[in-house]
């Protein structure tokens, strides 16, 4: 009797948490090749070709090995860099960006960051990173430029992936992914499910077709609405594109709706540099939702519910207080009113 007493007086036990399993940290000096193997070994075929592609180039090959990690070949070349051109779906030039460095690079007297460079079709080379030291190395007349080359065209996007080389925006970022979906459609036409890593994420196709569309698009204002409602596509990227050009269509229909409704709100008086951030949460379907990691929410049946919420978007329901909300929250990196 005491014990179910005591069983009925005591709380039960939420069951324990699933312990989340640690990454193994390899080893030091575990991983990779040793130095002997990384200047050793016999050259593949692809190689081979590489090195011939290089010379037609008028390109000077100066060495052959196998980067350190996972022990693929590439070369190390001098090549004209005339022949040298960045991806052309990569973003847009920062000029400024390539001035410093053509102003940096005589103080030091000396080029020593090679380029990353893969073959195109046309017996040229493209470079995925390295875009401003191209730009800054022409303006000071160089003839020529060093490059780590790849055999592997496809390299090119995963690199653009990684770049690092300086920080996207969105806009940046978004017109670069389109770019490289256009540029898939046009070469292998692979899905985007099998690019995945390289486009990142499914709404940057979408905000990326706006962005070419209306360069003064603002994306960060929307970005966070299209990203809880585009997933990859496993249909060919040829036919995916068309879908998220109508998706785009939809967001720039949207957009303007949203300017209408911004300038009743500077009609009414209100002067915050958060107007149109103010608009998209009030007429979001999804602010307050909390779908599964994987869950998306249907793109169209979401737009269509916040164009029809910009066309009755009534002025006088905003109060001081969602300006401050809004202002303290952010609107995005690009938003505009």
């Amino acid at each position: 009797m005491a014990k179910a007493k005591a069983a009925a007086g005591t709380a039960p036990k939420k069951a324990a948490a699933p312990r989340k399993s640690r990454k193994v940290k390899a080893a030091a000096g575990s991983v990779g090749l040793t130095a002997e193997e990384v200047a050793t070994g016999s050259p593949s075929a692809d190689v081979t070709k590489l090195r011939k592609q290089i010379e037609d180039a008028d390109g000077k090959v100066l060495a052959v090995y196998r980067e350190p990690l996972g022990g693929h070949w590439v070369a190390l070349a001098a090549l004209p860099i005339d022949k040298v051109k960045p991806t052309p779906y990569q973003r847009e030039l920062s000029k400024a960006h390539a001035d410093r460095l053509a102003t940096v690079i005589p103080k030091v007297g000396r080029f020593l960051d090679p380029v990353i460079a893969v073959p195109d079709k046309a017996g040229h080379f493209i470079s995925p990173n390295g875009m401003h030291r191209l730009a800054a190395m022409t303006a000071l007349g160089a003839k020529t430029i060093v490059a780590l080359v790849m055999p592997e065209p496809e390299i090119a996007f995963r690199i653009l992936a990684l770049n690092t080389e300086k920080a996207h925006n969105l806009k940046d970022k978004a017109l670069e992914v389109v770019r490289m979906a256009r540029a898939i459609a046009d070469d292998d036409d692979r899905s985007e499910t099998v690019m995945g890593f390289e486009l990142e994420q499914a709404s940057l196709v979408t905000i990326g077709i706006c962005y070419e569309k209306n360069p003064r698009f603002s994306g960060g204002a929307y970005n966070s609405v299209v990203t809880k409602c585009e997933s990859f596509s496993t249909d060919k990227m040829s036919k995916s594109l068309k879908m998220r050009e109508a998706h785009a269509d939809k967001l720039l229909e949207l957009d303007e709706l949203v300017g209408e409704a911004v300038k009743k709100l500077k009609d009414a008086g209100w002067t915050s540099g958060y107007l149109k951030p103010i608009v998209v949460a009030r007429i979001n379907p999804l602010r307050f939702a909390k779908p599964g990691k994987d869950e998306k929410s249907d793109f169209d049946k979401t737009i269509d519910k916040m164009i029809d919420g910009a066309r009755k978007f009534d002025a006088s329901k905003i109060k001081a207080q969602d300006v401050v909300l809004a202002a303290t929250v952010g609107g995005g990196d690009d938003s505009a009113n």
